[in-house]
């Protein structure tokens, strides 16, 4: 070998070592869910339109109770109304009667579409007593629209998410929902996910200041650890039942 190529093999070496990063591997290393992004899913309703709906009716409500969040707490009802929710009317009366309560639930949504809409304002210029932070499950889900996140991803989206609700509504109580348990066995795949969420999740929370965070989950489930139709009849949304239990676990930690 010629001496010019041996002074050659230490220079290409060097420049391996500073190749850039493929593409997909990038996207693998940052996480998605704390970058805020709209509609990613099309679902039975329109997102813009819903965030159209919220925006017109937050300011006249003057909520006393903001709920955030996904299908899980859209379905459950109040305003903005929503025609083919309301499956726990009952429980949402019991709880809170005739106080003003904004629902931002949205189906489909991720902690990143959250954000979103926190950016685009509808937190803005309101003063709730209490916001109540129900989030995640959906970042388990891989689409061609969004990557599947990982536990302590979805962790940090959660956290990023109080974080702007407590500059938004300093003096709010912020109760923080442990993601409730899905799939009917406890060995189900998304049940051993949403478990190490909520371990995280727990840790994320404690000591948090002005935070309460509220795990239900074995108020949601069998002493087996299986989930009943009654209870979940899709095994990840909650029926009337479900609703119950939920509003019945909110009831001693809302403000009065």
């Amino acid at each position: 070998m010629r001496a010019s190529s041996l002074l050659i093999l230490p220079f290409l070496a060097v420049l391996a070592s500073f190749s850039p990063v493929r593409a997909d591997e990038k996207a693998q290393s940052t996480n998605t869910a704390i970058i805020p992004v709209g509609k990613l899913e099309k679902d039975f309703y329109e997102w813009d339109q819903r965030h159209a709906a919220v925006m017109a009716v937050k300011d006249q409500l003057k909520p006393e109770v903001v709920l955030i969040g996904d299908s899980i707490t859209h379905f459950w009802g109040g305003q903005p109304n929503e025609p083919k929710g309301n499956r726990g009317a009952q429980a949402w009366k019991d709880l809170f009667g005739d106080r003003p309560v904004l629902n931002l639930g949205f189906g489909w949504d991720r902690t990143q579409n959250v954000l979103k809409r926190i950016e685009l304002g509808e937190l803005d210029g309101l003063a709730p007593k209490a916001v109540v932070i129900h989030i995640g499950t959906n970042n388990l889900a891989g689409t061609k629209n969004a990557r599947e996140n990982t536990p302590d991803e979805i962790v940090e989206g959660i956290a990023l998410i109080v974080q702007r609700v407590q500059e938004k509504c300093p003096a709010a109580k912020v109760i923080v929902m442990a993601v409730f348990p899905r799939g009917e066995k406890p060995d189900n795949t998304r049940r051993v996910q949403v478990n190490a969420i909520n371990e995280r999740l727990a840790k994320k929370m404690e000591g948090t200041k002005g935070v309460t965070y509220l795990d239900i989950t074995a108020k949601l489930t069998n002493p087996d650890g299986t989930i009943s139709k009654e209870m979940m009849p899709d095994f990840l949304h909650p029926g009337a039942k479900g609703y119950a239990i939920w509003a019945e676990a909110l009831n001693p930690v809302l403000p009065k």
